[in-house]
């Protein structure tokens, strides 16, 4: 028989790259820290959190708006890893369930609750932001066929539970964990409960001025 082929070991980078990544995966966790804490904080708040001289902070981030942009684009990226991940279920309704549960406790919309608007999105965006509509309207489809799932409930339905738990926040990160749980359990109740809703759901786009710069 012939002798299985192992995949080839993957070479560590050399000692500058590597150091150039640990600095970046430090500079990226504190700037999370210091902007969802004061979103007006200056850059060199950045660099004294995360510990690393200002100069290696510019030479990745030129500037606090590329620093912003890099830290909310990561956030949807990691909304739709957890989205294509929830398309691997087979119960459409434990599906959508699973989907939100990761994404409150990922806290991916504390950036879009305390970030947008403080910087000038760009193209590079849009693949991502197209993927995300998609992958939304696939979880709902298949939450709706399980029969679980109210039929006036759309995606803007969605991003609206998923920033009213994003709000939660007290000083003990445990406690709040757990009272987001809480309250994202009483809202996805709500999503099987049946009978009307009061109001219109939101419209297409409604927020999305919000992002536009000095929105705020």
């Amino acid at each position: 028989m012939p002798k299985s082929v192992e995949a080839p070991a993957q070479r560590p980078l050399p000692g500058r790259k590597a150091q150039a990544a640990r600095n970046d995966e430090l500079i990226l966790a504190a700037a999370r820290d210091v902007f969802l804490a004061d979103p007006k904080a200056p850059i060199a708040a950045v660099a004294e959190r995360a510990g690393v001289g200002i100069s290696a902070l510019y030479r990745r981030y030129p500037g606090k708006e590329d620093l912003l942009r890099t830290l909310c684009y990561a956030g949807l990226n990691r909304y739709n890893v957890e989205a294509e991940a929830a398309l691997e279920d087979s119960d459409g309704w434990q599906g959508l369930v699973g989907f939100l549960e990761r994404v409150v406790d990922a806290d991916v919309h504390s950036l879009t609750t305390h970030l947008a608007g403080t910087f000038t999105p760009d193209d590079s965006i849009l693949p991502a932001v197209m993927r995300s509509g998609e992958l939304n309207d696939e979880i709902l489809r298949r939450a709706r066929e399980s029969g679980r799932l109210r039929p006036d409930i759309t995606t803007a339905d969605l991003g609206l539970i998923l920033e009213s738990c994003a709000a939660i926040t007290l000083p003990d990160p445990t406690r709040t964990a757990q009272l987001r749980r809480r309250i994202l359990a009483l809202l996805i109740d709500g999503l099987a409960t049946p009978g009307p809703l009061p109001g219109p759901p939101p419209a297409p786009g409604e927020f999305a001025h919000r992002w536009r710069p000095n929105s705020r």
